[in-house]
């Protein structure tokens, strides 16, 4: 009931009493509407023009269903939306912090942006409900430690319409730090491995928005890395090589896997196509991806085959 079109295909009114069926057995959604159960006096179902949150005008882009608030920066679900984004564990990954603290801290007063974050001391969070001192030393600490996130991590969490964690490394590698990617033209950006129009665009308005950009200040003040640190090679032993990584291995975790992988000179893609070189299986790798990968007749190599390529280093 989030989608317009879809209020209107059902020409719903206010109080209809509506049939509801699981969609792919799980996701339920409204079928049908009983019209002979319709009150006379029944008010036709008009879909709202402003967010509930903040009142700011709703907008549609063309060729998606939904409408969005496009006050993301100040509206308060949104707000703390961001910050838990910005703190989980594939981006700042600040231990301590959860979406209840974020709560209590936006009401509070005390966290209104991710930039605030920095700025909190013991005192203002020892206070805090159910905030004892350990817990507090602990959120003080994770804030502290994530200055040393690396720059396409900290590109990630902020939330970068359409850039998740492959295009904020993408993006990071290719212009090196925040301010060439701000500053990036359209057509420097779609030359940046697997950014399309969409992504370029999503940036490029991200960059317009002058909140974004006195975010981004703060966190520069407060010592947040906002540029790639060139790390040597181990070795070149895999270059030219581009390794899809899916299961679960006995020696290094996903993320080492694909660590050692860049620091010997070769790539990690997300999904399997008929350039991709291996594909590194651990334990539950995917169906989906194992017969993909057979189909196209992409050599699967084990945890032990992998470090047998990189065994001189």
């Amino acid at each position: 009931m989030h989608n317009a079109d879809q209020i209107e295909k059902l020409d719903l009114y206010l109080g209809d009493e509506v049939f509801v069926e699981k969609g792919g057995e799980i996701i339920p959604k409204i079928v049908g509407v009983n019209t002979d159960s319709r009150q006379s006096t029944a008010q036709k179902v008009v879909f709202i023009e402003h967010c509930p949150e903040c009142g700011s005008q709703l907008h549609r882009r063309e060729g998606e269903a939904q409408h969005y608030c496009l006050n993301d920066l100040v509206c308060p679900p949104q707000v703390k939306g961001r910050m838990e984004h910005f703190i989980s564990r594939k981006a700042m990954n600040i231990d301590g912090l959860g979406a209840e603290t974020i709560d209590l801290l936006y009401k509070k007063g005390l966290a209104t942006s991710i930039a605030d974050l920095y700025d909190l001391t013991f005192d203002q969070v020892v206070n805090l409900d159910r905030m004892a001192d350990k817990s507090a030393n602990n959120l003080i600490l994770g804030i502290k430690n994530s200055k040393q996130i690396p720059f396409e991590r900290v590109l990630f969490a902020l939330g970068i319409r359409f850039v998740g964690e492959t295009v904020a490394k993408k993006l990071a590698n290719a212009l090196k730090n925040i301010d060439a990617i701000a500053n990036a033209t359209y057509d420097e950006l779609i030359a940046v491995d697997e950014i399309g129009e969409k992504i370029a665009i999503a940036v490029q308005q991200f960059f317009q928005n002058p909140r974004a950009l006195q975010t981004i200040d703060r966190l520069k003040a407060a010592g947040i890395q906002f540029e790639v640190e060139e790390v040597a090679l181990d070795s070149n032993e895999l270059e030219g090589k581009t390794f899809v990584v899916s299961g679960v291995f006995s020696k290094f975790s996903r993320d080492e896997i694909k660590e050692l992988i860049e620091k010997n000179g070769g790539k990690n893609v997300g999904s399997i196509s008929a350039k991709t070189s291996y594909v590194l299986a651990g334990e539950n790798m995917g169906p989906a991806k194992l017969e993909k990968a057979s189909s196209l007749g992409i050599p699967i190599i084990s945890e032990d085959d992998f470090l047998a390529m990189i065994s001189t280093n």
